[in-house]
């Protein structure tokens, strides 16, 4: 370590029960351990370890809902940066910024970020960052939930615009990370990470590797029949592992908290993830955000019962304001309702797909489909377990047309986030058949639509993807049909058929 300099930079003062957390979750500062973590690293490690160490933007956000090893992953870097990178320990700084103790109660702190660096670079780092970049000694800091604290974004503007560092933001708000994105554009890069792949699936549970189907998609490849069909043959080739996985991501979803434990108690399972994903939402995170703004805990808890109530489907607001009105009271109305479900969609617990005509109609009377991010969300706040794996629903056929909504979910939520897609739905209006979801990609829009189940019409369950097909307008050479199995044919050339476990290796 560099000789430290004559006096402390900064002379800033932080509450001692902060420096005590400070060191306290920075134990390598002082040759310890950290916590243990899993070993298993998620698609994004890589990634997200090559942008930090050599990316042109010298700040990396990684976004995603809570519970999906965003912490984890950070965790994993740090400890490969000073194992395998051979990092000195004094160069990382890593805070949990939802867990800080007592920042927010001091006045003095109006920029805590900034604060926090400079006892760093007083006490732990012993040289300013820049000092230390000059002696190739670059410095990394690493923050959880940023977003958590007002204006992190223009301190982290202010940081990197003046000293040469790396920085690792998480978040699990999408539009306040949105927003601070928009403060340091140029400066940022960003990622997202949702619940375990298919393929994340396979490896945790099995310990079997299945790469990405055509080796890693691009959003153009979207547009050629072609690679259909090769999703569909990638998907049949690796079928006993796909299937396996997929069975797996059935009875417990793809939270890595249920994967990585497949002994544990569903029941308990489904405990961890009311508390630790919808509840903390509903309780840390509604109450941050724009100041004066009133908001209603058990408003949000019953907007969410009916998005998972109505997953994979497009209610539209009557059915919202008439459920709700009758369990909650006269007084609610639509606007309130629109923006609950739109923080639900901020805190990436469920994906909103708009309308693919909204541009002819006003936006408040949209009818959003509700896709959730994980089914086994669905599954824990309800309590009733749905299985969509084929077997079982062949023996409780009851379960069949729910098991069809969910499988339309999870084909929403999975497309709505694929890198640089647009996605939407087409409702039937005017003796016009619903086409589920719609991909637009450049000036062509492929429709895609979901059939979850053992039994297929080819000229019926079609209907809706040959309209759209038919219509020049829409400029769609041709249109994708999701099913069940593997067995399914139709006889339209324009109609790629793929089962949902090999859409899902898609990515």
């Amino acid at each position: 370590m560099a000789p430290v300099s004559d006096g402390p930079l900064y002379n800033t003062s932080l509450p001692e029960a902060v420096t005590t957390y400070l060191r306290e979750t920075n134990p390598w500062w002082a040759g310890r351990p950290g916590r243990v973590v899993p070993t298993y690293r998620r698609w994004v490690f890589r990634t997200a370890l090559e942008k930090l160490l050599g990316g042109l933007a010298p700040v990396l956000v990684l976004r995603g809902p809570r519970q999906v090893g965003k912490t984890t992953l950070q965790e994993q870097i740090v400890r490969h940066l000073i194992e395998e990178e051979g990092v000195e320990p004094r160069r990382v700084l890593r805070v949990q910024l939802d867990e800080l103790p007592s920042l927010r109660r001091v006045k003095a702190l109006d920029e805590p970020i900034l604060a926090l660096v400079r006892w760093y670079q007083d006490h732990i780092l012993g040289q300013s960052l820049n000092e230390a970049a000059r002696e190739g000694r670059t410095a990394f800091l690493f923050f959880d939930e940023a977003q958590n604290l007002k204006a992190w974004a223009p301190q982290l503007k202010a940081l990197v615009d003046h000293h040469t560092v790396r920085v690792f933001v998480t978040g699990s708000s999408s539009l306040r990370i949105a927003s601070g994105q928009d403060s340091l554009a140029g400066r940022v890069t960003t990622l997202d990470l949702g619940p375990l792949l298919l393929r994340e699936i396979a490896a945790l549970r099995y310990g079997e590797t299945i790469e990405p189907a055509g080796g890693g998609v691009r959003v153009e490849d979207l547009c050629r029949q072609d690679f259909w069909h090769e999703v569909r043959a990638y998907g049949k080739k690796h079928r006993e592992l796909r299937d396996r996985a997929f069975q797996a991501f059935s009875e417990v979803g793809g939270y890595p908290m249920a994967q990585a434990r497949p002994d544990a108690p569903w029941p308990e399972v489904a405990d961890q993830l009311n508390e630790t994903v919808v509840r903390r939402a509903i309780k840390h995170d509604l109450r941050l955000g724009e100041r004066g703004r009133t908001r209603d805990p058990q408003l949000l808890e019953a907007v969410f019962t009916l998005a998972c109530r109505y997953a994979g489907q497009s209610p539209g607001q009557d059915v919202f304001v008439e459920e709700l009105r009758g369990g909650l009271g006269a007084g609610i109305r639509w606007g309130s309702i629109r923006a609950y479900l739109q923080f639900l969609e901020q805190s990436m617990l469920v994906e909103l797909v708009e309308p693919l005509e909204l541009r002819l109609r006003k936006k408040g009377r949209s009818a959003y489909k509700l896709c959730l991010c994980d089914h086994a969300l669905r599954a824990s706040w309800l309590r009733e377990k749905v299985s969509l794996e084929p077997f079982k629903l062949q023996q409780e056929p009851a379960q069949a047309d729910l098991a069809g909504r969910l499988a339309e979910s999870i084909v929403g939520y999975f497309l709505a986030n694929f890198p640089h897609l647009a996605v939407n739905h087409l409702p039937a209006a005017g003796g016009r058949p619903e086409v589920d979801f719609v991909l637009t990609i450049g000036a062509r829009r492929i429709p895609v639509e979901v059939k979850y189940r053992r039994r297929i019409d080819a000229d019926e369950d079609t209907r809706g993807l040959r309209a759209f097909i038919e219509k020049t307008v829409h400029n769609a050479p041709f249109g994708v049909l999701v099913t069940m199995l593997d067995e399914v044919r139709v006889r339209d050339p324009r109609i790629e058929v793929v089962p949902l476990p090999s859409l899902l290796l898609m990515r």
